[in-house]
Order: C-alpha cells, then structure tokens, then sequence
C-alpha cells in the first residue's frame, strides 16, 4: 500500500529535503567549505558519529539503525566520499523513520567537520571527514483526529494504535491497511486491495485525519497449480506433494502449507509461489509453481567421545527421489564404544526408505530394516528388525508415527542363547514447541511412545510405555541465561523380565541418561543364571536432568549440570530399586550446524562408577 501526505505537509516538513535541492541546483557556491575539506589528513582516522534528538532520546538508537552513515561505517567505509553520499541520503531515510513515529514537522541537520551536508555539492566531497553530528528536533507528535477503515472483514487483527486519539504514525496506518487485506484474504477474498486513501495531516492542530477504503472482490476457490522446473520429479508427484486444494476456499495458510510440504520432501533448493493475476470465469485462482531441484545424493558424519566408553561414529548417505516420486533412501551406518573400558564395539546398519504424500499430502510412508551387533559388559546381542509405518504431520508442531515391525533378537549371557522374537506395533506423538530445535533457549517439548508387542514362543507379550518432556526458560539480556530440564520415565507391562526382549528393558548412564556415571551401568540383577544373578535392565525407568547454560560470547557458552536416574525391577515402577547420579560443566562452541559440546562429569551419588568422563559430541545435550 502507498501513502501519500499532501502538498501542505511535505512542504512544511521537508527542511532538509529542501536544502539538498538546493545544493544541487548552484554552482558550487560553497568551493571554499570545499577547499577546506581537500587536505592530506590521514583517511585512516576513526570517524565520530554522535546522534542528538532534543527531547526525544529514546529515539538516538532508532536513527541510528536506520542511518546509512551508521551503516558505511560499521562496513568500514568511511572515506569522504562514502560519509557524504551517505549523509545526503541519510535527510530522506531519517525524515521516513520520524514520519513512522508520528512526527511530521522535524528539522534534520547532518554535520560532517561542522558543516552541512545539503550544502556541499556531490563532486566536491571532502577528503577527509573525523566527526559526524546528527541533529533532529522532532517538533511536535501528531495524533490521529480520525482513524476510518472499511470495511474490515470478521476477526481482522486491525492494529489497536490505529484509531483516535492516538500516535499517527505512517508505520501504523501502513499496518493498518495491511492488516484489513490480509483479514479479507484470510476469509477467502483472495484480491481484497486498498482502494482510496485520504490522509491529510493538520500542522495547526498537530494531527492527521486518515481515511482508508478497502475493495474485498469476490470470494476466489483454488484453481490449478501450474508447476515448471522439476527435471527428474514426476509432475504428477509435485502436484501431489505439494498439495495444493483445488476446489476449495482461498485460504493463504494453505499457500504456506504447499510451500511447507515441498521443504520437507527435501528434494528442492528453491521453492517459487505465485498467485495468478486474473481469476478464472469461476472465481477460481491458479496458482504457478517454480521448483529447483537438488542434487540428488547426500552424505554426512558425526562423532561423540567419552573417556569411559570410548568413541561413537555415525555416516549416512542418502539419495533424494530415489524413483522419480520424491521417495528419499537413506542409509545410516553407526559404530560405538570403540575402546571402551566397559563392552566390545557395537555396530549398526539401517536402511530407510520414506514416499512423502502417501495417502494424504501431510502423510508419509516408510520401510525400514536394521541390523545390529551389540557387544555390552554383561551380555551380546545380535538383532534385526523389519517394519513399515507412517508419519502423520498435523501441524509444524505435532506429528505422529505409527507402524508395524518384526523384530528377532539373539542374546548371549550367563543363561546362554536366548532368542526373542516379537511382532511390535509402536506408536509415537511428538509436540514440539521449542524455538530453536539445535540450540532451545524458550519452549518445551513432549514425547510419547507406546508399543504394544506379541511375543512367540518363549518370548513374552505386553507393551512398552515411555515418556520425555523437556523445558526451556531464558532470561538476561539477549537470553544469555538458559534454564533447561528434562524429565523421562517408562515402564515395561504385562511381560516377565525373563521373557522381554533385551532391548526392552532400561539401563541408565552414560552421555543420553545420567553423565558421569558408566555407560549402562546401572541395571538390576533379576534374573538367576548358573552362576547367581545376572544382570539386565530393568522394568522400569525415570531420568532426569537439569542444566544451567550461560552464553558467555557470541559464540562461547558454559554450562553446570547434574543428572539423577533411577530403576525398577518391576513394571509400573515398582519393585526394589537402585539409584545414581552424576553433575560436571561443559564448555559450548557455536557452530552454523549446532553448538559443539564438550562435557566433562563425575558421580555424585550411586555405587556405579568413579572418577571422571569427558563427552564431546553436536549439540546440546537435550
């Protein structure tokens, strides 16, 4: 939308705008200010720059980011030259910021060595400038003496500075006028535009009278998406990743939704949307797509260290539209404990194949195969698994997953060979509200998990409960101080610890439960084996974790934390019990890709370890 303010405002407020016209239609009538400014100074010299609003300080800052003299200099620009150019343009440029903050009859001077900018002509530019001095006497605010807007579509977030009595400013009516389009579009008026504008301003009585009329249009439906771009991606595919509901009310969370969905399938680097101009005979409104695509395959790596349970190493690779539908093939390979104390190396290869709008736009598929060698202090494991299942996105926020998977286990211990084999149907909700998934510093975030499973022949049946809820809170200046926690729990149901799968069952310590102490180190001994019990996990778990974070630099952090977890030979978090805990402080080095972590923690409580663990991994640690 454009304002215009008539002629008696802009000629009663546009002091400066005046004197630079000025300057520029002489003769240079000013050779000896410029004469003055030529000397042999040293260009080097660091440049003053002071701003100076009578009356209004609060104002210095908002100048001041809006200023292109401020700008040259924080790029190190800072010739005579730079200083001028910027200096001219700066009368306009501040002139905008005080018009949004209601003041319409400002005086602007801008010094440069003591002298005004307007009056030195651009060819004679000094050669040096060391102080720069802005000058702004606001005069008085204005004040709206009427507000009209119409019509105004149901439930439009019309900005509550915009009516009488209050601050006229030119961002204000702007928003104003905005906010009533957007409310129309958002109730399907697709081509609501701002139709009339009267806005006078009164210099006699210090107020604006601002009138605004809004044309809604016709209620528009969604036609055809258009698409153009896409090399290797079926369009058949596109058009039903993207989405798009033809047909239906105009809804422009919808346009965001499309857009949303073809970020997700990863297949793209750019993503184009556009409205059509004109509607169809039908009121119906195309809408043209522009995609391009991504390379087509991926690779990465990561790492995490502990001095107790040695190293951890995960590589993926990954091919985008795997088949010309957006189906994404990944394979991820993981080796842990390499020199650890405490186990053998464990190894893991898993394939995932994902096919994105399956069922519904927001729905995707999945098969998935993994198998494992694992090689723990107490006992071994071969295992493999085969599933298929979906993932349901309802909102940014919350998503879901359900599926089906077979799951055969191996497991070696003091009782010998045991096999576990059971068909499991997880379930899995997920409401995230963190505002920044790498590094959190506000919000919270929800998991829960359950799995009912079958077992055959010696394996038990029952179902796996599990939960995770994780907090955030900052305070100080630029949220410097973090407070974060976690709490977790689960429990096995309706199985015999003898009869559950390994895997199913709950350890703690070690960097993802309770740092400091061992990796799984604290079990429970349950189970009798020929030579007394032998140890497992046990039946039931809580976890949890506290963490204070104290961003010291842009990018150095500190951190003190202590983690508490705690066991159940038992479901339902009964039974006898054990306990441990660990505390330590970390040091976190930012990174485009997430905070690098460096950890170092030792037991505070429990009988399970001692002495001292470092961990080094991305991320924060929850």
């Amino acid at each position: 939308m454009r304002v215009y303010l008539r002629a008696a405002l802009i000629a009663t407020t546009a002091v400066g705008v005046g004197d630079v016209a000025l300057a520029q239609s002489s003769s240079n009538p000013f050779s000896k200010i410029s004469g003055w400014f030529s000397g042999d100074s040293d260009a080097e010299s660091p440049v003053s720059l002071s701003f100076q609003v009578e009356g209004h300080e609060d104002l210095e800052r908002t100048l001041a980011n809006s200023s292109l003299i401020q700008g040259a200099l924080n790029e190190n620009r800072s010739t005579g030259q730079d200083i001028l150019a910027a200096a001219r343009a700066d009368y306009a440029r501040i002139l905008g910021a005080l018009y949004d903050e209601g003041f319409y009859s400002a005086l602007i001077y801008i010094k440069l060595d003591g002298v005004e900018a307007a009056e030195i002509a651009p060819l004679d530019a000094p050669h040096v400038v060391r102080n720069v001095v802005v000058q702004v006497d606001t005069g008085p605010r204005f004040r709206f003496s009427r507000a009209e807007l119409a019509p105004v579509a149901p439930d439009s977030d019309i900005p509550q500075d915009y009516r009488r009595g209050e601050i006229a400013g030119t961002g204000t009516i702007k928003s104003a006028a905005r906010a009533a389009v957007e409310g129309w579009r958002n109730y399907g008026y697709a081509k609501a535009d701002v139709s009339s504008q009267d806005i006078v301003a009164d210099h006699i009585q210090n107020s604006v009278d601002s009138r605004i009329g809004v044309t809604p249009g016709p209620v528009v439906t969604f036609g055809k998406l258009n698409t153009q771009g896409n090399q290797r991606l079926r369009t058949a595919r596109l058009v039903k990743i993207a989405g798009l509901p033809e047909g239906e009310r105009f809804d422009p969370e919808e346009i965001e939704d499309v857009r949303k969905r073809l970020r997700r399938s990863g297949v793209f680097s750019a993503i184009t949307l556009e409205e059509a101009d004109q509607l169809g005979p039908d009121n119906s409104m195309d809408v043209n797509l522009t995609v391009v695509e991504q390379k087509p395959r991926r690779i990465g790596a990561g790492f995490e260290i502990s001095t107790n349970d040695g190293s951890q190493f995960s590589a993926y690779w990954m091919h985008r539209n795997l088949l010309g539908g957006g189906e994404r093939l990944r394979i991820d390979g993981e080796v842990r404990d390499v020199g650890s104390d405490t186990s053998g190396r464990d190894d893991e290869l898993t394939v995932r194949l994902d096919r994105p709008a399956t069922i519904t736009p927001d729905t995707t598929a999945f098969i998935e195969a993994s198998v494992a060698r694992l090689r723990e202090e107490d006992y071994d494991s071969d295992n493999a698994s085969v599933g298929i299942g979906f993932n349901h996105i309802f909102s940014d926020r919350f998503t879901l997953d359900f599926g089906v998977n077979y799951e055969f286990s191996r497991v070696y211990d003091d009782l010998g060979e045991t096999d576990f084999k059971v068909l499991a149907f997880p379930f899995s909700v997920l409401w995230d509200r963190r505002d920044n998934e790498k590094d959190p510093r506000h919000g919270y975030y929800l998991v829960g998990d359950l799995r009912p499973f079958k077992g055959f022949d010696d394996t038990g049946s029952g179902a796996v409960v599990e939960g995770e809820a994780r907090a955030y809170y900052s305070l100080g200046e630029e949220d410097r101080f973090t407070l974060a926690g976690r709490a977790r729990a689960g429990s096995v149901l309706g199985s015999d610890i003898q009869d559950t799968p390994r895997d199913y069952l709950f350890f703690s310590g070690g960097g993802g439960t309770v740092r400091g102490q061992p990796y799984e180190s604290l079990g429970v001994e349950e189970i009798m084996g020929p030579n007394g019990p032998i140890k497992t996990g046990g039946m039931s778990e809580a976890i949890f974790s506290a963490e204070f974070r104290w961003q010291v630099r842009e990018k150095i952090g500190l951190v003190a934390f202590t983690d508490y977890g705690k066991l159940w030979t038992e479901s339902s978090w009964s039974g006898n019990t054990d306990w441990h805990s660990g505390a330590g402080v970390g040091v976190r080095y930012s990174t485009p890709i997430g905070p690098l972590r460096f950890d170092i923690a030792t037991p505070t409580g429990g009988d399970t370890g001692e002495g001292v663990q470092l961990y080094i991994g991305l991320g924060q640690a929850f």
